[in-house]
């Protein structure tokens, strides 16, 4: 009887869905690679805090690699590389592929926007012989987590002659850092009392920049005036131009590795920077393509997809229909027969809130690029929802590529949930899904990911070019 028995361990592997951490399936090389490529990862996280930012090293980095600025209406050919940028703030590149345009594109799109803080329009006050800044916060945050730790400005001001000034202080080692307050555990009996979303409240989050008057000065807000002075030296700005402002408050610490191992990168902005780093490598590795091939970074998901330069726009729409027209495609044909994917986070399993998240269906660290085949919330509420088939497509190009992945939602299903640019991608009858790297701590001023899974999302999307 005995030399009968089933191998059941033999069935089980067949049989059953277990993905396995990736460096138990990845050679030590492939381990290394992953690890090296993430060096670039992490210079990138600390020299673009911004979507302005992310754009112009993303240009950089393109122009070094032969892409030249699109000019719509021109009929471009197959191997010509080209990029679109929308004002500073997303960008579009692109390869053109063997195929007619008929056949579609293949897109890889990721957002370059984190929440942060935002300065108010009219940020500047003196209260108490200190300046601060008012801000208003940008995307989902936990307002408690913003308050006494170091920060940065970056961003632009457009002076009342149209001079762009650009402006970045604090990240450099010798310069000052800023710093919201927050309340000493001696007297915060009545703050502790708050619930935890209120605890620290949208008008509080205001931002020290000094507290030095001119000497001998005897005008009312000296403190103020002395910060103004030494903004109009450095920068040639007055308080009028934050009128014409986006200046954005940032946390100041650089990415570093975490853990004794080094397998996970600490940082701000791993959503959706770990994402849109891959999704950029890809491309710029891409030669020859069969398809034409596009990287979209973009603005504005965190705070919906809305605006000119978020991908609730026609913007990415615009610009494939007239790469098509050119060649004498429909736009509407082009996309009907075009893929996407939609290169966003998820969250990953935290063994410290395992409550929230469903355990079979939950992302993992180091288990490789998380797909996810619809997000939304609750009843699936503002997903796309991608089509099985597509599902199989994608499902069966990373197992011949050997592109280590796992499934994923984000969170039990009454608990929340959230959002993504599929829907608007999906909005323009693109297939689309999303894939993209687990994160701990996501939309926390410091994020945590894998680098393993950081380097598999870059050859997901690479292989997805060359399908």
């Amino acid at each position: 009887m005995s030399e009968n028995k089933p191998d059941f361990s033999a069935m089980k592997e067949e049989l059953f869905y277990t993905p396995k951490h990736a460096s138990k399936v990845l050679s030590a090389d492939e381990v290394a690679a992953a690890d090296a490529y993430c060096e670039g990862y992490k210079n990138f996280l600390n020299d673009a805090k911004t979507e302005r930012e992310a754009v112009c090293v993303s240009v950089a980095e393109a122009e070094k690699n032969g892409f030249v600025p699109y000019e719509f209406g021109k009929k471009y050919v197959a191997g010509d590389k080209v990029y679109y940028n929308n004002r500073g703030k997303s960008i579009i590149f692109a390869i053109i592929g063997k195929r007619s345009l008929a056949d579609g594109v293949r897109i890889a799109a990721a957002h370059i926007d984190s929440p942060r803080l935002d300065l108010k329009p009219n940020p500047m006050y003196e209260d108490n012989e200190i300046a601060l800044l008012k801000t208003h916060y940008y995307g989902g945050i936990k307002k408690y987590q913003w308050t006494a730790i170091p920060l940065a400005l970056h961003g632009v001001v457009v002076k009342k002659d149209g001079t762009v000034v650009t402006v970045c202080i604090g990240e450099d080692e010798n310069d000052p850092k800023f710093v919201i307050s927050d309340l000493l555990p001696h007297l915060a009996q009545e703050q502790s009392k708050r619930t935890l979303s209120d605890g620290i409240r949208g008008e509080e989050l205001n931002v020290i920049i000094g507290s030095r008057p001119f000497a001998d000065c005897d005008e009312a807000e000296a403190v103020k005036l002395n910060i103004l002075k030494l903004l109009n030296e450095k920068y040639g700005i007055i308080e009028a131009d934050f009128l014409s402002a986006e200046l954005e408050v940032v946390p100041a610490f650089k990415a570093c590795d975490i853990g004794l191992d080094r397998a996970l990168i600490g940082s701000y902005g791993h959503d959706d920077r770990v994402c849109a780093y891959p999704a950029l490598t890809a491309i710029l590795e891409t030669e020859n393509p069969e398809y034409t091939v596009l990287s979209v970074l973009t603005d504005k998901e965190e705070t919906g997809s809305d605006g000119n330069t978020g991908l609730n726009s026609s913007y990415m729409a615009d610009f494939i229909t007239d790469l098509a027209e050119t060649n004498g495609v429909p736009g509407r044909i082009c996309m009907k027969n075009s893929e996407c994917l939609s290169a966003d986070v998820n969250a990953a399993f935290d063994p410290t809130f395992a409550d929230v998240l469903e355990r079979r269906n939950a992302a993992y660290l180091n288990k490789g690029i998380v797909i996810t085949k619809y997000t939304g919330s609750r009843g699936k509420g503002g997903t796309s929802d991608a089509s099985a088939e597509f599902m199989g497509r994608v499902r069966s190009m990373l197992d011949k590529n050997g592109v280590i992945w796992q499934i994923g939602e984000l969170g039990k299903v009454d608990l929340g949930g959230g959002g993504t640019v599929a829907k608007y991608v999906a909005s323009h009858n693109i297939d689309v899904i999303d894939a993209g790297v687990p994160v701990i701590s996501m939309h926390a001023p410091f994020e945590v990911v894998s680098k393993i899974d950081v380097y598999m999302a870059h050859r997901a999307f690479k292989v997805f070019f060359a399908d």
